[in-house]
């Protein structure tokens, strides 16, 4: 499972005309979801986006000191299939990236542990499947990629 997490001032979908989701400071996090991804890697992502820390300490002396729980901030979760994409010439391929109704279920087990480890009020997303238009105002800006399959190799970063 890859996350893109980018720290933003405010963000939103749009769906046709319509603005189906919209926060103001926060994170917002495009969520690809492989072939083999299963629970473990919905709680390795749920775990890294409620825990890192992006913003500076109160007093400003210490940098990538709070994360968005220590805030109060929200989370705008769209999910993105391209995020495995692998190129074939110029061509992207996608045979990566999990199927629509399997990703589907996983995305929805990754938004509701979201709400349920954190806020629910808190936890937005895009419409899934669907064309999207995202408008961000990044925040730095700060843009962090994040896989879950890194995670063996990072176990000790882990526990920081």
């Amino acid at each position: 499972m890859r996350a893109i997490i980018q720290r933003v001032l405010r963000a939103s979908v749009r769906v046709g005309d319509n603005i189906i989701s919209s926060i103001d400071r926060g994170l917002c996090v495009l969520i690809g979801i492989a072939n083999d991804d299963d629970q473990n890697d919905i709680d390795y992502i749920v775990k890294k986006l409620l825990s890192i820390r992006l913003w500076p300490s109160v007093d400003g002396n210490r940098n990538w000191n709070r994360n968005v729980v220590d805030l109060d901030f929200s989370l705008l979760c769209i999910s993105q299939f391209t995020l495995h994409a692998t190129l074939k010439g110029t061509k992207p391929d996608f045979h990566l990236s999990m199927s629509g109704e399997q990703s589907k279920i996983l995305y929805e087990k990754l938004l509701d542990q979201l709400k349920q480890t954190y806020k629910s009020e808190k936890i937005f997303d895009g419409q899934f499947g669907a064309m999207m238009n995202v408008n961000i105002e990044n925040d730095g800006p700060v843009t962090i990629i994040l896989d879950s399959r890194s995670k063996k190799s990072n176990a000790t970063a882990d526990d920081e």
